[in-house]
């Protein structure tokens, strides 16, 4: 005999939240066909083109959408009816602003034209939150890719997370683009994944696009190590036209950097190249150096945070030769020391273009420090921005830092924190920049130990003739609170004013001593001994 509960009705569960891609596609469909429409509000504010309604509806459907998941995630319902409600609510305030502002002004309608031009092109699906994505929503997501004659050349997969099931619904799609795509980026495209599984859609991803001719490619953000750079070999491999890799917090370590030197194909197109927050060392270095020996035509190169000793250091130094036409060189937080410092120093003097240096944090000490500014104060004659953080530099290199600084007037940030350069060694590199350096337009001399005298010289400094200064940042230092009202007064009378003053929140006010005045003129002297000694060898040709 049955019981009574084998006659209960069954019960359905229905999720309202989130909704399918299709609906939210169906939605902006919508909101263009209203946003372009006669109304009443067009005959008061203009009608809106079917472009402008198009770029509008979807910036209106993902700020809406956002604004629904934020609340879903905050106070979950269970069915996610109150997110739909908000949802609803949201992107009609939205559509309303919108009719209600009208048309854009025409340099504005210009750029957006420039803006729709670019997304015919470009396909992102990196917007929203960062979420696992399954087979079902990469059908709908990716369907734009499947439209015959379409445009798309360049596809950005980041923010989501695939899976095995998600990567074989991609995979004949990608494998269909290979003639135009021109741009991969599939940086933080298997965040969470098992590493076999994450693996194995690195080995899909790869033989999809195997054979595309790509300008730009970015891996970063995936844990990949050596597994994972050579699960991307079949890609790697088929790169002789690259232009741009990005392989940035990727965990390679020594044998993953053997595997890249191993696996990029040498090519004279290579102009950008960043390994930034990795684990590459000594070993990993001399692999990467192979790579530069070999991109002659770099121009960007990053190799910040990779754990990179003296040794490593010389050798990257010494491969960074061939890179002639070197612009922007990172390698900011390693451990070079003074050796290293040193061979860099040589190579500087050959890389002619260099405009952007960032050297900060590589223990160069006093010895490699000079060295360097020696170096780059005949050559670098474009040098924009110059950073020496954090490198145990004292008033015994501020000389040369004075005479480098004097040479590159084209300098426009100049940051020089964390080290312990003291009311000394600030005085004579304020003296200098007083002087010249007009484009300047940030200067941070934060924890260097500066008191009221180096403050004081520091903000007559920048008010000197630089009518683009934004930014004086000498917080975490020593200078007493008349210090600070004195280095007010000194910038009012500068083109912005106070406004330029960083934040102040660490200064110790109470550690400064009474033996300013002594330290300045000592500071002066030392700079006229140094102009003395250096005239007492100039020689006057007749």
């Amino acid at each position: 005999m049955e019981t009574a509960q084998a006659f209960q009705p069954r019960t359905f569960s229905i999720k309202l939240w989130p909704p399918s891609q299709s609906t939210r596609l169906m939605l902006v469909e919508r909101m263009i066909k209203n946003l372009s429409t006669e109304s009443i509000f067009s005959r008061k504010y203009g009608l809106l083109s079917k472009e402008e309604a198009g770029l509008d509806a979807k910036q209106i459907e993902e700020a809406g959408f956002v604004a629904a998941n934020e609340h879903f995630e905050r106070e979950p319902d269970g069915d996610g009816s109150s997110a739909v409600q908000l949802y609803a609510k949201e992107t009609s305030k939205l559509m309303l602003e919108v009719l209600k502002r009208g048309p854009r002004p025409k340099a504005l309608e210009e750029e957006l034209q420039v803006d729709i031009e670019r997304k015919k092109t470009f396909f992102d699906i990196s917007g929203g939150r960062r979420a696992f994505i399954d087979a079902q929503e990469t059908e709908e997501l990716l369907r734009p890719l499947k439209e015959e004659g379409n445009s798309y050349s360049k596809i950005c997969f980041s923010n989501r997370s695939f899976g095995t099931d998600a990567a074989r619904v991609a995979e004949p799609i990608l494998a269909s683009l290979k003639s135009q795509l021109t741009e991969v980026d599939l940086s933080d495209f298997v965040a969470g994944r098992p590493e076999e599984e994450a693996l194995e859609v690195m080995r899909i991803f790869a033989s999809a696009l195997e054979g595309c001719v790509l300008r730009y490619l970015n891996l970063s953000d995936n844990a990949l190590g050596e597994k994972g750079v050579r699960a991307f070999g079949a890609l790697l491999k088929s790169q002789g036209s690259l232009e741009e890799l990005y392989l940035m917090n990727d965990g390679i370590s020594e044998e993953a950097a053997k595997a890249v030197s191993e696996l990029v194909p040498s090519t004279d197109k290579l102009k950008v190249l960043h390994f930034h927050n990795n684990m590459t060392g000594d070993e990993g270095a001399f692999a990467i150096s192979d790579v530069l020996k070999h991109s002659p035509a770099l121009e960007d190169f990053r190799c910040s945070s990779t754990r990179v000793d003296s040794e490593g250091g010389v050798a990257l130094a010494e491969a960074l030769e061939t890179c002639t036409h070197l612009r922007k060189l990172d390698l900011r937080d390693n451990m070079f020391g003074v050796e290293a410092g040193k061979a860099l120093s040589v190579t500087l003097e050959k890389l002619v273009g260099i405009t952007e240096l960032y050297l900060s944090y590589l223990n160069l000490e006093d010895e490699g420090t000079i060295a360097i500014c020696d170096a780059i104060r005949g050559s670098a004659s474009s040098l924009d921005v110059l950073e020496l953080a954090g490198n145990d530099i004292t008033s015994k290199a501020a000389p040369a830092l004075a005479a480098c600084i004097s040479a590159k007037q084209s300098l426009t940030k100049l940051n020089l924190s964390e080290n312990e350069l003291m009311d000394e060694g600030t005085v004579v590199i304020g003296e200098a920049l007083e002087l010249g350096n007009s484009r300047l337009k940030e200067l941070d001399v934060s924890t260097n130990n500066i008191r009221r005298v180096g403050a004081r010289c520091l903000a007559r400094a920048v008010v000197s003739n630089k009518p683009d200064f934004t930014l004086l940042n000498i917080n975490g230092n020593a200078i007493s609170e008349e210090g600070i009202d004195e280095v007010k007064e000194i910038l009012k009378s500068g083109p912005n004013s106070v406004g330029v003053l960083g934040p102040l929140d660490e200064n110790d006010v109470e550690g400064e001593g009474e033996e300013e005045e002594e330290i300045e003129e000592e500071a002066h002297a030392a700079a006229e001994s140094e102009l003395e000694s250096k005239l007492e060898h100039l020689n006057v040709e007749q």
